[in-house]
């Protein structure tokens, strides 16, 4: 045997336990911290619609710019608390900030494709996050400390492992291959090189290169011009938001530069966010409550006037290659956001729209993605609008479908609308 073999096998065995370990550990944490937000002071769920008491729902080189959106978009991590600070019974992953605890939450339990209760006790219906009865618990916990520990010392402190690297979706990694095995792609031979004929064929001449600033000056133009974008004072958004079986209708206000206000609708009742341009808030059947966090970071990142206009500000370096997405050429720049995340933004190479949005969120156990898909642009008063917005998550909540049938940009709205709601009064006392 080749003196690197025992070395592959101890590495192939560490990884199988570290990831073993990560499946349990998922479980055991998503069911724990997710439910622990949710006893906490003052936390809010994870997701604009689970707060609905809906048991369908219930189980989601440039310099910095420095304009108010601009600084929007970026959270300073010095006020930020951490986990610890702000949860319960949180022993493993307490000294992260806060605004990652539900993202990771959620891409342990898509991992292991179970629920909090695998981990959690349930106690006259309810989770209880506080009880360690259950020996997935603790299980869980050792497999969130291998897998830090496994990145650190073995990777160099690079998010390489995480819960779904061996479990995939499944209680227990898989451990067998599955017959048949998929052919091997062929190996292009000696010194070939791709060209118009395929890897190995006959070379051509060299396609022209293009530029991101060529990308997003398309784009720009495509959208109706620089001019029309920076008229843009106001924008309010009708229609519906479809996730699962539940279907909800939605209306959203939006100000320059960055005020917002997200109003959902059902048959239980009415669910409000907004964020005044320093604060946000929600407002449900519970009651008035402080935004903060993961809720929060969501909310300015999606619903932004500018998000999906403005797009050259929202990143720190950028680069462009062509790729496919559904058979169509598209022009893709990946970026650096100011928001920490990783981006990709694919734009039609011939109509220069954007088409999708693809971010990507590092955390201690693994990267998180979120996906959004633009269709139906239609011109309203000089600006190009997708009318319908695909947005896609490891949990059920941000996975879903928003169809808007009235957009109208820059008519009245109150700019008292967009701030913190008075509580309800008190119920009177009963005599």
């Amino acid at each position: 045997m080749p003196k690197e073999g025992p070395f592959r096998m101890s590495i192939t065995h560490r990884l199988f336990v570290t990831c073993l370990g990560l499946g349990l550990l998922s479980l055991v944490v998503v069911g724990v911290e997710v439910r622990t937000t949710a006893a906490s002071a003052g936390s809010r769920p994870a997701s604009l619609l689970a707060s609905f008491d809906i048991p369908a729902m219930a189980d989601k080189g440039r310099s910095a710019p420095r304009s108010l959106w601009h600084r929007s978009l970026k959270e300073s991590p010095q006020t930020e608390k951490t986990i610890g600070e702000v949860r319960k019974n949180i022993q493993v992953l307490k000294d992260f900030p806060d605004s990652q605890l539900i993202p990771m939450m959620n891409l342990m339990s898509a991992s292991l494709g179970v629920k909090c209760d695998f981990c959690h006790t349930v106690n006259a219906g309810h989770l209880d996050p506080a009880a360690d009865d259950k020996p997935e618990k603790k299980t869980a916990r050792e497999m969130i400390t291998m897998t830090l520990n496994i990145n650190k010392t073995t990777f160099n402190g690079r998010n390489e492992v995480s819960c779904f690297s061996c479990h995939g979706g499944h209680t227990h990694p898989l451990t067998v291959p599955a017959l048949p095995l998929p052919e091997a792609a062929p190996r292009p031979g000696p010194g070939a090189r791709p060209g118009p004929g395929g890897p190995g064929g006959p070379t051509g001449p060299a396609a022209p290169q293009i530029t991101v600033d060529d990308v997003l000056n398309k784009y720009v133009a495509a959208v109706g011009g620089q001019a029309a974008i920076d008229k843009l004072k106001t924008r309010v958004m009708k229609g519906t938001y479809t996730t699962g079986a539940n279907t909800l209708n939605v209306e959203i206000d939006q100000s320059a530069p960055d005020k917002v206000r997200v109003i959902f609708v059902s048959p239980q009742g009415t669910m409000e966010r907004g964020f005044n341009g320093s604060g946000g808030w929600e407002k449900n059947q519970r009651g008035v409550q402080d935004l903060g966090g993961a809720q929060l970071a969501d909310l300015k990142s999606g619903f932004m006037i500018f998000h999906d206009l403005k797009l050259k500000e929202q990143f720190t370096r950028m680069n462009v290659r062509k790729e496919k997405l559904d058979g169509k050429d598209v022009n893709v720049i990946t970026g650096a956001a100011l928001s920490g995340k990783r981006e990709r933004l694919y734009f039609d190479a011939e109509t220069g729209l954007l088409l999708r949005r693809v971010a990507s969120t590092q955390t201690p156990i693994g990267v998180i993605p979120e996906q959004i898909d633009y269709e139906d642009y239609r011109d309203v008063d000089g600006v190009k609008i997708p009318f319908t917005i695909r947005t896609a998550g490891l949990d059920n909540f941000s996975t879903g479908t928003r169809k808007f049938n009235e957009v109208k940009i820059n008519v009245p709205v109150d700019d008292a609308s967009f701030n913190k709601p008075a509580p309800p009064p008190a119920a009177p006392a009963k005599p």
